[in-house]
């Protein structure tokens, strides 16, 4: 459903992504994890037709992210980090501006808006201004904006960040229930929740992925679990010994 090829982007001297590929089936939800510029969001927009790769491209259900852009989109949910909200917007005329945008016909619009309402969770404040918003509110109405027109792939970028447990949890439920129907890529540093939501982690630092399996087998290399893991390979591609 998702497949990276070959994607290479640079900013300057800096390359910040070098060659990521892989691909994401159906029902799998992959934890993209790595320190803090290791290329995830970059690879992220690229992926979403955010950003021009140099080099490579990406699919989404079998479209170019360059050559069909508009097709692949179409078949995509984004949230990328601190989501882009018109603040001056209600969560209900922000999600009413996206169902138009995705072409939603009336009926389709009312449905979908109810449906991403109660699954974000956020019918206490649709009705007031983003601007008046928590931190947690305002990401679970960019949460809802990607997943407003049921899309079969999404690329979620910290989809938690910002949200008290009560909150983490219902969104870790949300995700397991799409999960089945999609194929779901989530970046994320809070270890923790890895095991919780995804089935598969894929481990990138310096623009390269250096690991890719399951959360329970990655853990289970290492004696302090899949922390130790992210951190031994992180100094392992920075040359510092592990020990």
């Amino acid at each position: 459903m998702l497949s990276l090829s070959a994607l290479e982007k640079s900013f300057g001297d800096h390359a910040a992504v070098q060659g990521i590929s892989f691909d994401v089936s159906q029902g799998e939800v992959v934890g993209f994890l790595g320190q803090n510029g290791a290329g995830k969001s970059t690879t992220m927009r690229m992926v979403s037709g955010v950003l021009e790769p140099d080099s490579g491209d990406a699919t989404i259900i079998g479209h170019s992210i360059l050559s069909n852009r508009r097709d692949a989109q179409a078949n995509l949910g984004y949230l990328p980090e601190g989501a882009p909200l018109y603040r001056d917007m209600t969560p209900i005329g922000f999600l009413g501006f996206l169902a138009d945008a995705h072409g939603l016909t009336r009926t389709e619009r009312k449905t979908a808006i109810e449906r991403v309402v109660a699954d974000a969770r956020i019918a206490s404040v649709a009705g007031k201004p983003i601007s008046a918003l928590s931190k947690g509110y305002r990401r679970r109405v960019g949460l809802a904006g990607a997943i407003l027109h049921d899309p079969p792939v999404l690329l979620l970028d910290e989809p938690t960040d910002g949200l008290d447990p009560i909150q983490k949890r219902a969104v870790r439920a949300l995700i397991a229930r799409m999960a089945q129907d999609k194929a779901i890529v989530i970046s994320t540093h809070t270890l923790e929740e890895v095991p919780a939501m995804c089935t598969r982690v894929v481990v990138v630092d310096h623009g390269r992925v250096v690991a890719d399996d399951t959360p329970a087998a990655l853990s289970g290399t290492y004696p302090g679990g899949l922390e130790e893991a992210f951190i031994t390979l992180s100094q392992e591609q920075n040359g510092v010994s592990a020990k």
